[in-house]
């Protein structure tokens, strides 16, 4: 699933590309493109202008000329692409937004092969839109409160690796950064939280900060073309990732091979010299 290097790189290739446009017609290809609790059809955001794109976490939004805002959620495969003459069109388009800009034009696709993805017209409450409001507030955000997760991280007694994945906590970390940033801190992913001091969970969020930063740098983790970016590239952090995946790989640090475990259904890769 994408996680937050995906989905900010996506949101700033949309920024360059379609800020400023005019919606001038919406159009739904799929049953499960529209999130049920949507307040309007796609076609009501169809004359809106895109005056921004703004993301929380995994979440992302095209901030309009009015009230309402366009969100999407990419899911396991989502992507939005901008179709290009005499170039191979998406194969699994879910929606299409049809972008004009004085004499300038171009069409805009969520596609989505899985379709776990999903976009919503939504009404914000302090410019966050309805679905994301119970998500926290991610490590680059410019609210982002250190001492306030470090707290909820003391009051938990879950797993590190579990705490890192809930998003109601501190969001944007998904299962890829919250490996690489365990592997960084040399925390095991399986001690509780409550258990850790709090100049290790302050180095675990600058760990989590550091590695994600990295990722946007290089468009973040493709494993295959579920991901890309707007413009159909795949991000390349894949080849800098040191735990994740790298089951019975050398350690880049010590030379142990990586240890696959499973917490909470998820798998969870570590060394076991490094992160005792």
């Amino acid at each position: 699933m994408p996680e937050l290097p995906e989905v900010e790189t996506v949101r700033r290739g949309l920024e360059k590309l379609v800020k400023g446009f005019t919606i001038s017609a919406a159009h739904n290809h799929h049953p499960r493109a529209l999130k049920p609790e949507s307040i309007a059809p796609l076609d009501s955001i169809n004359g809106a202008k895109i005056i921004d794109l703004n993301r929380r976490g995994k979440f992302l939004w095209f901030v309009l000329d009015r009230p309402e805002v366009l969100v999407a959620h990419l899911g396991m495969s989502g992507q939005f692409l901008i179709h290009e003459v005499n170039k191979p069109r998406a194969k699994h388009v879910r929606a299409s937004f049809d972008l004009t800009k004085r004499m300038r034009k171009r069409e805009l696709v969520f596609n989505d092969q899985r379709t776990f993805g999903w976009v919503s017209v939504e009404q914000t409450q302090d410019a966050i839109p309805t679905s994301a409001q119970h998500i926290a507030l991610d490590p680059f955000d410019i609210n982002f409160d250190i001492e306030a997760v470090i707290a909820k991280l003391k009051k938990r007694k879950m797993k590190i690796k579990t705490a890192l994945l809930n998003q109601e906590i501190m969001s944007g970390v998904g299962n890829i950064y919250a490996d690489e940033a365990l592997w960084r801190a040399k925390i095991h992913p399986e001690i509780a939280s409550s258990d850790l001091s709090k100049k290790k969970l302050e180095l675990i969020i600058a760990s989590a900060k550091e590695v994600m930063a990295e990722a946007i740098a290089k468009g973040g983790t493709s494993f295959d073309d579920m991901y890309i970016n707007v413009n159909g590239e795949s991000g390349f952090f894949e080849q800098s990732l040191a735990a994740y995946g790298q089951t019975d790989q050398p350690c880049p640090r010590c030379g142990t091979p990586i240890r696959r475990i499973v917490i909470s259904a998820r798998s969870s890769h570590f060394c076991p010299r490094c992160q005792r």
